[in-house]
């Protein structure tokens, strides 16, 4: 089936409004806080901000004020916005609340999405996803939970530690991934549960230090220590949470694709724009060859992962798992944005090491990708093996 790469007239014209608000508004923005923004009230500015130009919320249904856009919709208007690093949360894009909306959207009931998601899709309140662990536990493999949440009377207890937990800090709940039945290495046996930021048995342990820290919230390492959440605060089903956790990875993984290749455009238009100004050696370097083959490569490498991530999202509208497409996209797009930066960096010299541009900082942010959401092993493992099999069952017909 043939796919259809041209957006439709109000996405488009979406998507021109968000370049302009990014320049006009967010990167003035940026530039005073270099990149990184941790205050609430900055936030909330730059929300109101967007909802003023009508680009708030680009994802989420009319009914909660969005613009109801499909993946392939929000590919388009999601790379516009992370033309800045800031450009997601002014969106109400950015993860881990864009994820988390829509896997509430799909799966909360009626009452969880007007306490939860309601107030998330507006900005009110952001969100936290409370999965991964320190070793032993669940990390790029899920069935090594650790995290244990035990019938009582009138709900449940919650015990394990987490980390890593981007956003925890000022979010005001979390969705928990616990084990509810099976031991860790088990398939299976997952339940997701909503906690409430307040509830006492939900402490924070420690901010850890990272190489990025644009994300909202910071990295927080969590501790549920007899938690007690009521029956009310099940997420979807019991013992099905890996297979919920589908709903939100696929897509997950695609929209972090497109906020990280805003930046790549990024960093090339700087580093173009230099290679176009600056003399050495008695010509511009856009006119040396290997500053020509820097260049030419960021162009290939970002045209490639536009190309990767609309057949993905076009998987995902048309309602197919995506797993294979979005595992290639995702390994794809976190290595080849990392390389745009790195190049851009290179042809801008000494500049690109300095903090007269922010170059440095989209270095720092972008590195982390490789390994948050899967790594890029743990996704060409999975690759293999679905090629493998599909190999396996066309000879076996």
């Amino acid at each position: 089936m043939p796919i259809d790469l041209a957006p439709e007239t109000g996405v488009a014209e979406l998507a021109q409004r968000t370049a302009r608000f990014i320049s006009d508004v967010v990167l003035p923005v940026e530039d005073e806080h270099r990149g990184v923004v941790h205050s609430d009230e900055v936030r909330t500015q730059l929300q109101t901000a967007a909802k003023e130009a009508g680009v708030f919320a680009p994802h989420a249904a009319p009914e909660l004020g969005g613009h109801g856009l499909d993946m392939r919709g929000r590919a388009l208007v999601f790379q516009e916005a992370g033309y800045s690093l800031l450009g997601p949360l002014a969106l109400n894009i950015a993860a881990p609340d864009e994820g988390n909306m829509h896997m509430l959207e799909a799966i909360a009931t009626p009452a969880q999405k007007e306490r939860y998601l309601r107030p998330l899709a507006t900005g009110a309140v952001r969100s936290c996803f409370a999965m991964t662990e320190p070793a032993p536990g669940a990390g790029s493999d899920p069935d090594a939970l650790t995290t244990r949440a035990e019938r009582v009377p009138g709900g449940w207890r919650i015990h394990g530690r987490k980390w890593f937990i981007t956003g925890a800090d000022g979010a005001g709940f979390a969705i928990v991934m616990a084990r509810t039945t099976g031991e860790p290495g088990d398939r299976g046996g997952a339940t997701m549960f909503l906690v409430d930021a307040d509830n006492p048995g939900m402490k924070t342990v420690r901010h850890i230090e990272t190489l990025d820290e644009s994300l909202f919230g910071g990295h927080i390492e969590l501790l549920f220590d007899g938690c007690f959440v009521s029956d009310e605060a099940v997420l979807g089903e019991v013992d099905e949470g890996f297979r919920y956790a589908q709903v939100r990875l696929g897509p997950a993984r695609m929209t972090h694709c497109m906020r990280w290749l805003g930046i790549a455009r990024r960093a090339q238009d700087i580093a173009v724009e230099r290679a176009a100004e600056r003399r050495l050696f008695g010509s511009r370097l856009a006119d040396l060859g290997m500053v020509q083959q820097m260049i030419a490569d960021n162009e290939i490498d970002i045209a490639a992962s536009r190309g990767l991530i609309t057949q993905a999202c076009w998987e995902l509208d048309e309602g197919r798992s995506g797993a294979q497409s979005t595992s290639i996209a995702k390994t794809f797009c976190a290595e080849a944005i990392h390389r745009v930066v790195d190049r851009s960096l290179q042809i801008c010299g000494a500049l690109g090491v300095s903090g007269d541009v922010l170059l440095g900082r989209f270095l720092r942010e972008v590195r982390p990708f490789r390994i948050y959401d899967g790594s890029s092993e743990t996704h060409r493992w999975a690759i293999a093996r679905r090629t493998v099999k599909r190999h396996e069952q066309a000879a076996g017909r």
